[in-house]
């Protein structure tokens, strides 16, 4: 695998992203992915909210109408709200404050279709048939201190490698493994994008072993393989004693 992190100006609030990725990447390869940070596309759908006290509890309430479910930061030695959005699980639903210029930056609207925008966007531009894109955002991992990135949608590949059926090194089959190749390829994009001041929103990877391209953006079907619900989880002990609180859904 190959990662190079894509330095690009400061994109401004309402600037067309897909006029940004032309300007500062004159070549794209077939085979490759395209992995962008979420904030950019954010600010490109203009998801400010201009900052009125810049407290704690300003911040909550924006959470709690962005998210599906949350929990009250009183639960946290931290003061910090725990949320589950689309499916994703992490604090206060993506809603950032740094590089924001003194404003809250919400998540994309629907980051899934903006990653089939784009997706469609550079097959058409740079002329390619085997392309992929994946939007970013950092979280924390439970147990560990310090982020790294995740995918939270993506196009044009498939997201699921198989083992299931597939014999390990000493011949006993497989039952349940499967690479998440978009959270995989994410993390390695996410680390030489940066967490800062890198001012490299953009990253293309290429030379990803048993990558397989699709000539078409995540069915429905796809999208839902992806998904585990609460009470099916590895994790479910945990979650569900969780005190979960109904959120806005960003309604």
């Amino acid at each position: 695998m190959h990662v190079e992190a894509i330095k690009t100006p400061i994109v401004k609030a309402g600037q067309d992203l897909t006029q940004v990725i032309t300007e500062v990447v004159s070549n794209l390869p077939e085979r490759s992915v395209l992995v962008i940070a979420s904030k950019v596309v954010a600010t490109w759908e203009n998801r400010f909210v201009p900052k009125k006290r810049g407290d704690r509890e300003e911040k909550f309430a924006l959470a709690r109408q962005e998210a599906d479910w949350y929990t009250d930061p009183h639960s946290s030695k931290y003061g910090l709200m725990l949320t589950i959005k689309d499916n994703w699980m992490f604090m206060s639903a993506g809603i950032d404050e740094s590089n924001a210029d003194n404003q809250y930056l919400l998540w994309p609207k629907d980051p899934q279709a903006a990653a089939a925008k784009i997706w469609e966007f550079l097959r058409q531009h740079y002329g390619l048939k085997e392309v992929g894109v994946i939007l970013t955002d950092s979280k924390s991992m439970p147990l560990n201190w310090g982020v790294t990135v995740h995918g939270i949608a993506y196009a044009g590949f498939e997201c699921l490698k198989s083992y299931i059926g597939k014999p390990d090194l000493f011949g006993r089959e497989m039952k349940m493994e499967k690479v998440n190749m978009m959270q995989s390829i994410a993390a390695a994009g996410g680390l030489e994008m940066g967490e800062g001041a890198e001012s490299t929103p953009l990253a293309i990877v290429t030379e990803v072993r048993d990558l397989v391209f699709q000539d078409h953006a995540p069915t429905a079907a796809e999208l839902a393989e992806l998904k585990i619900k609460l009470e099916d989880d590895a994790y479910a002990p945990l979650l569900l004693g969780a005190d979960w609180k109904r959120g806005g859904g960003g309604k």
